[in-house]
């Protein structure tokens, strides 16, 4: 841009002197160069300081990986590529048989999970009675042993010393069915009160396992996201799907304002404000000139980040020199007269609130940048 002013300035000299005939000397000459230093000098500071200029600019837009949700064999593809679908439409289908028959298996385990917390109750009824029936068992062993060992204590005669011991061991044989009821009842009863509000627990895991397979299942089916377009589709029927990150399936693309980002030295950001007019031309479109206004200044510059790691901060990474980075709209309605893909490139140019009457100025040079456009961009 600057050798461009320099430019125009000469070819403006070199007209004033032949038009008006002022003679070439050692004043006039000088005069010239000094004065168009001078002006031109503090014109192209006003200029880049006031009205700054990205010299590269992009536009950037967010794409979101279509990673398999469940591994398995893709069964078909449902998207056509660069076609718009709408929230929820089909990108592909992963075969969902093995799912299928694990939602199958849980059901069935769960049918059988409820039946036994059913008969959990009859189970405890049933122990009760077992304990009742150990226990008179054991009232009446114990009451035979009791008479038999104070008969042997009044009339040895009466009763043998291997009736008292046999009603003994009946006795403690009768005892400890009793435990024995008592701790079955014991265990019937823990299991048949151990439910959350009113669910047995063991119902209530497989529920939840069964509807993680139903989930699971119902994933088999991949929809879009949202509004927007799958591009580049690499997936084809008979590929094996697997739910990794850093491999997805497909790439898709949602319906989003257009934004452009331009690089801009550091030294204007104070310029560099929301709300401010923006100028962009675009190397697709030769000669025409794109309005809108600076969206926002991004917070942070990707020069200076680290990260906790094994390696030291390096001086190469802190001598880099990095760039500002601002977001720039532009109306929709202008973009898509010329049918634009995303990702488009060219100039930005973004216009402050001080020394308004210079920005006339880089408007001029800005369509000169796009009118050799028609021949090839300038980098």
């Amino acid at each position: 841009m600057d050798l461009l002013i320099i430019l125009i300035y000469a070819g403006f000299c070199v007209l004033v002197f032949k038009l008006f005939k002022i003679p070439l000397n050692k004043w006039s000459v000088p005069t010239a160069i000094l004065g168009g230093i001078a002006l031109l000098g503090t014109m192209i500071l006003l200029m880049n300081f006031n009205h700054p200029y990205a010299k590269f600019s992009k536009e950037v837009y967010a794409v979101v990986p279509i990673v398999a949700p469940v591994k398995g064999i893709v069964q078909s593809v449902e998207v056509a590529p660069n076609t718009a679908v709408k929230k929820d439409d089909i990108l592909f289908t992963i075969d969902p048989k093995p799912y299928r028959l694990k939602v199958s298996e849980l059901e069935a385990s769960l049918v059988e999970a409820q039946q036994d917390a059913r008969q959990l109750g009859a189970q405890m009824d049933f122990a009760k009675a077992k304990v009742e029936q150990a226990l008179a068992e054991r009232d009446r062993t114990r009451t035979a042993y009791n008479r038999y060992r104070k008969g042997s204590k009044n009339n040895a005669a009466a009763f043998a010393r291997q009736t008292v011991d046999d009603s003994r061991q009946m006795y403690l044989a009768a005892q400890a069915s009793a435990d024995a009821a008592e701790a079955d009842l014991q265990r019937v009863t823990l299991a048949f009160e151990s439910n959350i509000n009113g669910v047995n627990t063991a119902v209530i895991e497989l529920e939840n396992k069964l509807e993680a397979a139903r989930y699971d299942l119902e994933r088999t089916v991949v929809r879009a996201p949202s509004d927007g377009m799958a591009t580049q589709i690499a997936l084809k029927p008979g590929i094996m799907a697997v739910p990794l990150p850093l491999s997805p399936a497909m790439v898709f693309i949602p319906d989003q304002e257009r934004v452009f980002a331009g690089s801009f030295w550091q030294n204007s950001l104070s310029m560099m404000k929301p709300g401010f007019e923006t100028e962009m031309i675009l190397d697709a479109v030769p000669g025409h000139v794109f309005k809108g206004e600076v969206i926002s200044v991004l917070p942070a510059m990707s020069e200076g980040q680290y990260q906790a790691s094994g390696q030291l901060l390096s001086a190469n990474q802190i001598s880099r020199h990095g760039r500002a980075i601002a977001l720039m709209s532009v109306s929709d309605e202008d973009l898509k007269n010329y049918n634009l893909p995303l990702g488009v490139q060219g100039k930005m140019v973004i216009y402050s609130d001080q020394f308004t009457h210079v920005a006339v100025m880089r408007k001029v040079l800005l369509r000169m940048l796009g009118w050799l456009n028609y021949v090839f961009p300038v980098k």
